[in-house]
């Protein structure tokens, strides 16, 4: 399992590479010490696992997660307990206090261990094509719909909503898992929350920070984070 560390203090991430260091399932691939960095870091090396202080210059641990369009499992390590729930509402697999006791370390990395090995699939599952149909319960309504109908999805949590005609039906789908399955060059993943139908496109505009908007054919308008926007470009030879 490869791992990355997010810690301000040198003498925090030394310790902890210490512990870590009777872990040989664990391979310690990269370390920052702020958030920009970290944001960095994370997004190049895409590790399985990273350990996240959430006191940080720049961005707090919270704010870098939301900053991330690639979210590995997370542990917190921090010297205050009051962001516990905090924490577990963004899904962490475990929170550490510092000073960090081997025991706990133990059972939070025993349980990342445990999460992997049950989310590899026995075979990859496969890849959709845009002529294919895929069936959609949301609550009492159902629909089959084409995928090349589908212009937007956009994630809510482990739900994501499909845009498709005037409907926009919900679906126990991660944005992750559906990224996976569909045609990268007919879906673009703009940002940490939206996949675009490159096929809907309208208008495209500049943004920010030489990012870019994206208009859809629907009328919905999409931003297309800076790290994507080259991306894009790339794809669409721009």
């Amino acid at each position: 399992m490869k791992i990355c560390i997010i810690e301000d203090s040198r003498l925090a991430r030394l310790e902890l590479k210490h512990l870590l260091a009777k872990f040989p399932e664990l391979e310690l691939i990269g370390e920052a010490e702020n958030a920009e960095e970290g944001i960095s870091l994370v997004e190049d090396l895409r590790p399985d696992l990273l350990f996240l202080d959430i006191h940080l210059p720049q961005k707090n641990g919270f704010e870098l997660l939301e900053a991330l369009e690639y979210t590995p499992q997370v542990i917190f390590t921090t010297a205050y307990d009051q962001y516990a729930l905090q924490a577990f509402e963004r899904n962490a697999l475990d929170y550490l206090m510092k000073p960090i006791e081997e025991n706990r370390l133990r059972q939070a990395v025993e349980k990342a261990l445990a999460k992997q090995e049950t989310a590899k699939p026995a075979l990859a599952p496969a890849q959709l094509s845009e002529e294919g149909r895929v069936f959609v319960k949301d609550g009492e309504r159902c629909w089959f719909v084409a995928l090349k109908q589908v212009r937007l999805i956009e994630s809510n949590g482990n739900y994501a909503f499909l845009y498709f005609d005037r409907e926009r039906p919900c679906i126990l789908k991660s944005l992750n898992y559906l990224e996976n399955r569909l045609d990268p060059k007919v879906f673009f993943r703009a940002n940490r929350q939206q996949l675009i139908n490159v096929n809907y496109i309208e208008q495209i505009n500049p943004w920010f920070s030489g990012s870019i908007k994206i208009q859809l054919k629907g009328g919905e308008e999409v931003e297309v984070s800076r790290r994507q926007t080259q991306v894009f470009k790339d794809l669409m030879s721009l």
